[in-house]
């Protein structure tokens, strides 16, 4: 039986007082990237049989993809036009015709954003620095090497950098190598977005990484 130790990162406390709801659920877990086992590709084809196009037309009405749009526009994104992770994922599986596999960790991240909405990602916990949360990016930061923030940019940092997008791109700094051995599973939620749906989501996340152990 998988235990996970869930917990609740920390929130600048200017972004939690406009932001109340805005939090970040993550979890550390023992795994390594590899391929994707048999059953982890079929789950995939199962999940894009589901994501037929009337499903991905209404999608956007649905309680958790609505309050991930609604989030978007209020820090300043147009969600139809930089789609939010769950509507970028239908939106892939109508043009290629599936949701093709391409390994453990990122067929696991698209099994839990397709069963829950919920934007998820995975960061290396041995090349963090301290606990994990949400901030503004700072003037001058860089996410990568070619990657520069603009200041107030919604970030994940550590205690002392940005280590992704709020609902983005993974800094090279800390994200997921063929050497990683323990993870960091995270799960960013917003107003309208229950507690127990984010964990559902790390749960989801857990249990794909850990059977293919």
């Amino acid at each position: 039986m998988i235990e996970l130790a869930l917990a609740e990162g920390w929130v600048e406390p200017d972004l939690a007082e406009e932001f109340p709801e805005l939090k970040l659920n993550y979890a550390p877990i023992a795994a390594r990237p590899r391929a994707s086992p048999p059953e982890l590709r079929e789950r995939l084809r199962g999940l894009a049989d589901r994501y037929t196009g009337p499903k991905v037309v209404h999608m956007r009405q649905d309680a958790v993809p609505w309050a991930y749009r609604v989030f978007s526009r209020q820090v300043g994104v147009d969600p139809d036009s930089d789609r939010t992770p769950v509507e970028a994922l239908a939106v892939e599986r109508l043009r290629y015709g599936g949701l093709p596999s391409r390994n453990l960790v990122d067929d696991a991240l698209t099994v839990a954003l397709a069963e829950t909405g919920v934007p998820v990602f995975v960061l290396d916990a041995d090349r963090l620095e301290g606990e994990p949360g949400l901030r503004q990016a700072r003037s001058g930061e860089w996410l990568s090497e070619r990657r520069a923030l603009a200041a107030r940019q919604l970030v994940v940092a550590d205690e002392r950098k940005p280590v992704a997008l709020i609902m983005g791109e993974i800094s090279d700094r800390a994200g997921v190598t063929d050497d990683t051995r323990r993870m960091l599973m995270c799960a960013v939620r917003v107003k309208g977005v229950p507690q127990i749906v984010g964990e559902e989501a790390l749960w989801l996340l857990a249990e794909i990484l850990s059977e293919a152990e």
